[in-house]
């Protein structure tokens, strides 16, 4: 079984699962960049120690609806570890046995760890976030004011990672006036003391202050046809952007920023970082030691 093949659910239930496994599961899952990230982490730490000799990092195309049946099989195979990408992550929060408390306010699971009674579940993508934008920036997500875009599951992990630190304010916008009712009302018992509005792109509210840290968590800028999820010329001027999107590497918010001369960033860094406390999890290495390596075979892949 090749670390860089993508596995199918029916080749996988009739082979042999030899080392310690770990997999990524997505539906589509070919273009996924974790297996290069891990397996580059997973070489350089076996250079050192030989118990990551037989460490691999695969692959599995899974449907959604065959998302319960993978998950039964992969434990039964005793894969030591899972991350979950679109659309599994929410779909796998009530499958698994037991959820990290920092993960509950997400209602999301992105990392699964094996245990005898069945998976645990973790959520790394704030954890990535919040390195990300220190790596990129130089600045925390504590105290700063937060511009969030989009009221999805990208964005509630987001808020939640937002106010968990302790964020100066978080302002909400999205298009859809029901979903970002939801997510406002989701998050007020979270918020506490934290300012937390909500706003339609095209409705800026005058009090918006200046400094804003803006953080994209929409699928706006994924094609080159899509339009910016906000026109940054009409906001008081933020400090920074960061769009979760990393492919393509300069989507249209990013281009708007670039032209007004704000420090921006897209979201290669949040995949390394993710991936990196993703494999502590399973590892106890701390991802700031595997980190470097993860974004290096990245960097040289991405255009």
């Amino acid at each position: 079984m090749s670390s860089s093949d993508t596995l199918t659910l029916a080749g996988l239930a009739d082979s042999a699962v030899a080392g310690t496994s770990l997999c990524v599961l997505g539906h589509p899952i070919k273009h996924s960049l974790s297996p290069l990230m891990h397996n580059t982490a997973l070489a350089a730490l076996a250079r050192t120690d030989a118990a990551y000799a037989d460490w691999r990092y695969h692959r599995l195309e899974v449907p959604p609806d065959e998302l319960p049946r993978a998950l039964a099989l992969l434990h039964r195979k005793k894969f030591h570890g899972l991350n979950l990408t679109v659309p599994h992550k929410v779909l796998a929060f009530s499958l698994v046995t037991r959820v990290d408390p920092a993960a509950q306010p997400v209602g999301a699971v992105n990392t699964l760890r094996w245990a005898p009674e069945g998976w645990h579940g973790f959520n790394t993508d704030g954890y990535g976030l919040a390195a990300a934008v220190r790596e990129s920036f130089g600045r925390e997500l504590t105290g700063a004011p937060i511009l969030l875009l989009g009221a999805g599951g990208a964005a509630r992990g987001a808020a939640v990672e937002c106010l968990q630190r302790g964020c100066a304010s978080l302002w909400l916008v999205n298009r859809t006036a029901a979903n970002l009712d939801t997510l406002l009302a989701a998050l007020r018992p979270l918020a506490g003391a934290i300012p937390l509005r909500g706003f339609a792109p095209d409705a800026i509210p005058a009090d918006l202050p200046a400094g804003c840290l803006v953080i994209n968590a929409t699928s706006a800028g994924l094609r080159e046809s899509d339009p910016a999820p906000i026109d940054l010329p009409r906001l008081p001027r933020p400090a920074s952007v960061y769009d979760m999107i990393y492919n393509p590497p300069r989507t249209p918010l990013l281009r708007q920023a670039e032209a007004l001369g704000l420090p921006c960033a897209n979201g290669l860094a949040m995949l390394v970082h993710q991936g990196a406390r993703a494999l502590e999890i399973w590892s106890g290495v701390p991802a700031a030691h595997t980190a470097p390596a993860m974004s290096a075979a990245l960097r040289a892949s991405v255009p």
